[in-house]
């Protein structure tokens, strides 16, 4: 096992965000990146993209985060820091939590709360507590190939939707 601890990215939430989407972890190649999602297979982008009609993935960097933001949107991670080896969600131990109430604090018109996955999702304890609506999304990950694009995108469609950020 790793034992050197591993630090996530900072948050991109605006205070004007009315959907905040919580993934776990940042993987290898996105904190070799500094980058939310930055496996190119991850479907993130490309989900994200295809809600809004707009070649996210084309982009660089600093325009998807400015797309975000102008759309009212906020990426964060529920674990602050953990030991893991290699990027999957079940080898993530000893993991820190985010303080999740701060994201009240930093957006205060935010009507909402999609977690990317199960491993996000089991902080829905903590999220459920800021009386805001909170989603479990299915994970965007490569990892998560019994789930179909099409029907990642429906799912993250509806959420976006009901979020007012469709």
């Amino acid at each position: 096992m790793n034992t050197t601890r591993l630090r996530g990215l900072p948050p991109v939430i605006g205070r004007d965000a009315r959907l905040v989407v919580l993934g776990s972890f940042p993987g290898v190649a996105s904190l070799q990146a500094a980058q939310y999602y930055g496996h190119p297979r991850n479907h993130f982008w490309p989900i994200l993209g295809a809600v809004w009609g707009l070649d996210l993935v084309a982009m660089p960097y600093v325009d998807r985060l400015a797309e975000l933001r102008s759309r009212r949107v906020g990426v964060w991670d529920v674990y602050a820091s953990c030991r893991r080896e290699g990027s999957l969600d079940s080898a993530i131990e000893a993991a820190e939590l985010n303080d999740l109430a701060r994201l009240r604090r930093v957006a205060p018109g935010l009507v909402a709360i999609a977690h990317n996955g199960g491993e996000s999702a089991r902080a829905m304890a903590h999220t459920r507590g800021l009386g805001l609506a909170v989603h479990r999304l299915p994970s965007t990950s490569p990892a998560n190939a019994s789930w179909s694009f099409e029907r990642k995108l429906e799912a993250w469609r509806a959420v976006f939707a009901a979020s007012g950020v469709a």
